[in-house]
């Protein structure tokens, strides 16, 4: 049920100045997506990158505690500064490669990271750029310039970039930042992974669990699909607060089988499997004979047999809600793609009658739901808000889709599914 108190936070996304993102990302098409998806503070992302933080203090207003406002004909918009690094290196003759979140209190601390960075390497090539920086160098150095500043490993399971994955991950936070773990209070749990599955490794026990989307769009079906419920501030430092303090309300994910990185497998080879049947293969794909990319569920386990058994929940454990975005639900009904015309159709009409995304994916009642949708489609959206979508895990980059065993394809007079 979404909450008046509530103010539901996506502060790890990207600005067209990132590789693989929209050339239409800005401040005005952020706000705009933002309010419809129903959430109420963005990061900036990539404040980094030298246009866009110039294009940040022109269109951004500062209310004196560390948020910064957009204003338009709608009102006032709050963001965060924030953005990614990506660190790679090597350490004891191992390759190690890891993204992390930055949240920063002020311009004047974000342009002191910058000059910090200039003196490292580029940062005009790309809004998520590369230094050969240790993740304890790096932290200490951050805490040379603002305590204020929070490190957010970015993703944390996943094979190439997380900092406990499979790739080029450690297998500890502490091994990670030696010294440093200390001031290291959350990680983001990524697509592929939840707070449930981050339960079982011991080494996070006094971890806050965070997450946010990574989104290279502004479109609903990327913006907010993983965020973080934090309690409605306006100051920049009350919400780091609630991150190191463990105090927020709790976080919305997807099922972390949508995430592309879930199973095992080989996108090449058209094949994925579940970690107990990578074992049987010894890791090797049937079909190339080449080592499988291990996915995050195996990563889990193999960090957590040691640890804590499947299903551990600890006492003071956040809520979290597993939701599909809506743009997927309604595209798998109709079956055809998120961006169709038909799919946007029934998204607008449901924005209209209910005002956001979030309203419509945790509140409104099926029966008035049921009043401007077939039946199978307003089932469909309590289905995904019970966690009884069943979904086909992702794997090697590729996203995991939904499948039902209680639909039973028919044609009816408009064509979609039935649900029985």
């Amino acid at each position: 049920m979404v909450n008046r108190d509530w103010m539901i936070a996506d502060l790890h996304i990207h600005s067209r100045f990132s590789r693989a993102c929209s050339k239409e990302l800005n401040i005005p098409n952020l706000v705009k997506w933002a309010r419809i998806k129903g959430l109420g503070i963005l990061g900036t992302g990539d404040f980094t990158h030298p246009v866009w933080i110039e294009e940040l203090k022109e269109n951004l207003k500062n209310n004196e505690k560390g948020i910064y406002f957009y204003e338009d004909a709608k009102g006032r918009f709050p963001f965060i500064l924030s953005g990614e690094i990506s660190l790679i290196y090597t350490e004891k003759e191992k390759g190690r490669r890891v993204h992390l979140v930055l949240l920063v209190p002020s311009i004047e601390t974000a342009e002191k990271i910058n000059s910090y960075l200039d003196a490292k390497g580029r940062r005009d090539y790309d809004g998520r750029p590369i230094f050969k920086i240790s993740l304890e160098d790096f932290t200490q150095d951050m805490m040379q310039i603002s305590r204020a500043i929070e490190i957010i490993p970015a993703h944390i399971w996943t094979p190439w970039f997380g900092v406990l994955g499979s790739k080029g991950g450690y297998d500890s936070l502490t091994e990670a930042f030696g010294k440093q773990v200390e001031n290291i209070h959350a990680i983001e749990t990524g697509i592929s992974s939840n707070p449930e599955m981050n339960w079982r490794i011991r080494d996070l026990d006094n971890k806050a669990i965070v997450s946010f989307s990574d989104s290279h769009s502004f479109w609903p079906w990327r913006l907010g699909r993983e965020a973080t419920i934090f309690k409605k501030t306006d100051s920049y430092f009350e919400i780091i607060e609630q991150i190191r303090k463990k105090s927020f309300i709790g976080t919305i994910e997807t099922d972390p089988a949508y995430g592309k990185y879930h199973w095992d497998g080989h996108r090449l080879c058209s094949f994925s499997c579940s970690p107990e049947k990578t074992k049987e293969l010894n890791n090797i794909c049937p079909k190339c004979k080449n080592p499988l990319t291990i996915g995050v569920e195996a990563r889990v386990v193999e960090l957590a047999e040691k640890t804590r058994p499947e299903g551990f929940y600890p006492e003071q454990a956040k809520k979290f809600y597993s939701l599909l975005p809506l743009h997927e639900l309604i595209s798998f009904w109709k079956k055809s793609g998120v961006n169709s015309k038909g799919v946007w159709d029934v998204f607008n009409l449901l924005i209209k009658n209910f005002e956001n995304e979030f309203n419509v994916l945790l509140d409104v009642p099926e029966q008035e739901l049921a009043k401007i949708l077939e039946a199978s489609l307003a089932d469909l959206i309590v289905k995904n808000r019970e966690g009884k979508i069943k979904i086909k895990p992702g794997y090697d980059g590729v996203y995991g889709e939904v499948e039902l065993e209680d639909i039973e394809e028919k044609n009816d007079k408009s064509g979609q599914m039935t649900l029985i």
